[in-house]
């Protein structure tokens, strides 16, 4: 192995959706921080581009030829010709897909970060190109970094004021496509929705818009919820993305640590995992 690079899960903790823009592409103001938990890529010499898949999560991405992590490696041999060569990825995937914690962008913006350490480093603007042509999403995991996301996720503004927050995920190990979440908000284009975040609130007091729509395609992510607003000691509790992941923050380590072994009690079908968020 050349190099190894993490993947974290991306968390929203407030998500916003201010409108559709006449492109059909919807505007987002979101606070956005990364845990502790985290997919791995390992690369390693190859004659050409591979990719194997290992985990626990490994059995639901059988297809590696249509994998983003393959997407990425390619646009950024396309970007910088003259400072790449094909490697033999492994993704080890801890997190569970179609989560609303960025799987899948995590891992494509960690297979650009090693690629780039590889390179011995590449220009940022034109990396960050890259990041943007591979979804809405690659361009904050790839700085992997607490910050706001505004617009379509072009627009970043990195937070100096996030601490590490002790919380718990949990998945009801539904998977929940990201286009049917929007589309049941039903928006339309030029249409205006919901008010942006307000300067200085306690992130308790925000939302994530994407709640509804996700509950009427999954309602078992009320349950999730509630599971968490149950533990004692919970801030507050929330969905994360387009679902069904949903987080609940916690006052200390050990009351997360609590908390996650009530839920993963009551419920020892669902992926719940103590982690820290910030």
């Amino acid at each position: 192995m050349l190099h190894s690079e993490r993947a974290p899960a991306k968390i929203n903790l407030a998500l916003h959706v201010l409108g559709r823009g006449s492109d059909g592409y919807h505007e987002l103001d979101s606070i956005v921080a990364f845990a502790d938990v985290a997919d791995r890529l390992s690369f390693a010499d190859s004659e050409d581009w591979q990719l194997a898949i290992t985990g626990p999560f490994a059995a639901e991405l059988a297809d590696t030829a249509g994998n983003l992590v393959l997407k990425a490696a390619r646009d950024f041999a396309d970007a910088f010709p003259a400072r790449s060569r094909p490697y033999h990825i492994t993704l080890e995937k801890n997190l569970p897909i179609a989560a609303g914690i960025g799987g899948g962008s995590a891992d494509a913006a960690a297979c650009l970060r090693g690629l780039a350490a590889l390179a011995g480093g590449v220009d940022a603007e034109g990396l960050r190109a890259v990041a943007a042509g591979l979804g809405a999403d690659v361009p904050v995991c790839l700085l992997n970094r607490a910050c706001r996301m505004r617009g379509v996720g072009d627009r970043l503004e990195p937070l100096a004021d996030v601490a590490p927050m002790p919380a718990v995920l949990v998945n009801p190990r539904r998977p929940v496509a990201t286009a049917e979440v929007f589309a049941k908000l039903a928006l339309a284009p030029g249409d205006s929705a919901f008010e942006g975040l307000v300067a200085g609130a306690d992130i308790a007091s925000y939302r994530n818009d994407l709640t509804a729509p996700a509950l009427a395609l999954e309602p078992v992510i009320a349950e999730v919820i509630q599971a968490l607003q149950a533990t004692e000691g919970v801030h507050f509790a929330r969905m994360s993305g387009s679902g069904a992941t949903c987080f609940g923050i916690f006052p200390s380590v050990q009351e997360a640590d609590a908390a996650a072994i009530d839920v993963m009690g009551a419920h020892p079908d669902w992926w719940v995992m103590p982690t820290k968020i910030g």
